[in-house]
């Protein structure tokens, strides 16, 4: 009977053991992001490229500041594909602009595995846009 207990135990402890390596070695959905930040962006600026497997992309502008009195960046994802490529919601981004360290942030929804970008001020004239900080998350 004990060697039985001592048996089952065994097998607990590795099955546990298993287990938890598998949550290690697991990464969640979403882990990748990168940071940077905007200076004197003219309207039109393409952020750098970003792979995302499938999810929703996340962006964040902190500390916001315009050449004029807008106090407002248009903020648009686009999807890197061959020919035109497919714009998603725009995101008018206005709270960055209350204080240094005031957040704006933007999320889109999943439109599938593919080369991602963010696009500022499409459309604008004359209008430059400096963001302390900014993050994507996806």
């Amino acid at each position: 009977m004990t060697a039985l207990r001592t048996h089952g135990r065994r097998i607990a402890t590795v099955t546990l053991g298993a287990a938890t390596m598998l949550g290690i070695l697991t990464a969640p959905a979403h882990a990748s992001s990168w940071s940077s930040y905007l200076s004197g962006a003219a309207p039109g600026f393409e952020s750098r490229r970003w792979y995302d497997s499938g999810g929703t992309n996340k962006i964040n502008f902190t500390g916001c500041s315009d050449n004029g009195s807008n106090r407002l960046v248009n903020v648009t994802l686009r999807k890197d594909v061959t020919g035109p490529d497919p714009s998603y919601t725009k995101a008018a981004f206005t709270n960055c602009f209350t204080s240094a360290s005031a957040t704006s942030s933007g999320s889109w929804a999943d439109h599938g595995s593919g080369n991602y970008y963010f696009v500022v001020n499409d459309g604008a004239t004359n209008l430059r846009v400096w963001v302390k900080s900014l993050t994507v998350s996806y």
